[in-house]
């Protein structure tokens, strides 16, 4: 037999592409099946951006672009940061990427050495988790309390800083918990951290257009001073309804910038050319796309909160970002794995154990609010039928 590397063994996975795949073997058997497991929009991408694919591939761009994406992308990219958060950023500082994800694993690359230690959120999305035990660094949970809104404590996370940390990975708004950090604890964080200068920060602001309530999202790159050792990352996928098209981008400080173009020049050469015509048109188009979508995830957000906390032995807070929910379990006496595999096999409901997302999601399930109303409704239905129907079952 062949021998592979060992690190494999400590490479996770995503349980919620695992949860998705059950979902549909399910549908085809004939089972009707409610999907709240996938962070997916429900909606299509907004026609003139795909339209922008069909003429770019028809006008012939059909080949290879550079390692960091067009420079008209870059611009577009620019010009939508300054406006949205009145940041100036160089173009040349913008790396686009095929999706979110390798923005993550290149900067775990740079700064996973032997011995160095990552900070990351926990609960938190898994290939954070993934990758830094992936590589030779350790791995240093931070937690994600439901008593703090599901927002970070700066004070937490500095008291785990010390002359080992190389990055921190921060997510606000976040995944899977639908936390929103305050700007308080933001500013608490940035102070604290100018006594370890040498401590880079990637900050996954993916869902940074999804607030709620009038909060404003505060971003990373709002500290002038940080944006040395500060790496964003974002995209279209969420805000754009463009998860398939798979292109995001990250900002990175200049002293980093030619070294992530070489990981993407070694890794997948270049992005789509014609997704990434698709993107300018994203950015430079109507944006009243994202204001719908946003509205129409604002009131599912509120409405699986407010449904939740009537059903016994489960609660909720009510989410500040993102479109995701993630409700208190404990009080149903489930264990959280095996009340998420129950619901889908049984109940017909797929949702995410919050363990799949960090042992700090212990006694939580992940909810989706990118399904219509009428589904969360009659999912949330199932869920409080199946819970009275079985508890002499439960397990925890």
């Amino acid at each position: 037999m062949v021998k592979i590397a060992s690190n494999l063994a400590r490479l996770g996975d995503e349980n919620a592409f695992s949860v998705l795949a059950r979902a549909a073997e399910l549908a085809s058997q004939g089972r009707d099946i409610i999907n709240l497991g996938i962070g997916q929009p429900d909606v299509p991408t907004p026609p003139h951006i795909v339209e922008a694919a069909i003429k770019a591939l028809k006008d012939g761009h059909l080949g290879y672009t550079p390692a960091n994406g067009i420079a008209p992308l870059r611009e577009a990219v620019a010009a939508d940061i300054h406006r949205r958060l009145g940041v100036e950023v160089d173009p040349g500082h913008i790396v686009v990427m095929p999706g979110g994800k390798p923005t993550i694993f290149f900067a775990v690359l740079m700064f996973a050495a032997a011995g160095a230690e990552i900070i990351c959120p926990d609960p938190g999305f898994p290939i954070y988790r993934s990758m830094i035990d992936y590589s030779e660094a350790q791995t240093v949970p931070l937690p994600i309390r439901e008593e703090n809104g599901f927002g970070f404590s700066a004070d937490e996370l500095l008291e785990r800083v010390n002359a080992k940390t190389r990055l921190i990975i921060l997510n606000s708004p976040a995944n899977p918990t639908g936390g929103v950090t305050p700007e308080a604890e933001i500013d608490k964080l940035v102070a604290g951290l100018e006594k370890w200068p040498e401590v880079a920060i990637l900050s996954d602001e993916i869902y940074g257009q999804m607030t709620y309530d009038g909060q404003r999202h505060k971003s990373l790159l709002d500290y002038e001073h940080m944006r040395g050792r500060v790496i964003l990352l974002d995209g279209w996928s969420k805000t754009y309804a463009m998860t398939g098209w798979r292109l995001g981008y990250g900002v990175w400080p200049a002293a980093l910038v030619d070294h992530v173009r070489r990981l993407a020049v070694n890794c997948h050469s270049c992005v789509n050319a014609a997704a990434q015509s698709a993107g300018i048109a994203a950015l430079d188009g109507p944006q009243d796309c994202i204001a719908d979508m946003v509205s129409a995830f604002d009131r599912r957000r509120a409405f699986v909160a407010e449904r939740v906390n009537q059903v016994s032995g489960m609660r909720c807070a009510t989410p500040k970002g993102a479109f995701y929910a993630f409700p208190n379990v404990t009080g149903t006496g489930w264990n959280e794995r095996e009340l998420a595999s129950a619901l889908l096999e049984e109940a017909g409901v797929a949702t995410i154990a919050g363990t799949d997302f960090g042992g700090f999601g212990a006694g939580f399930i992940r909810l989706s609010c990118a399904n219509s109303q009428e589904n969360i409704a009659a999912a949330i239905d199932r869920i409080e039928a199946f819970l009275d129907e079985n508890r002499a079952r439960a397990t925890a």
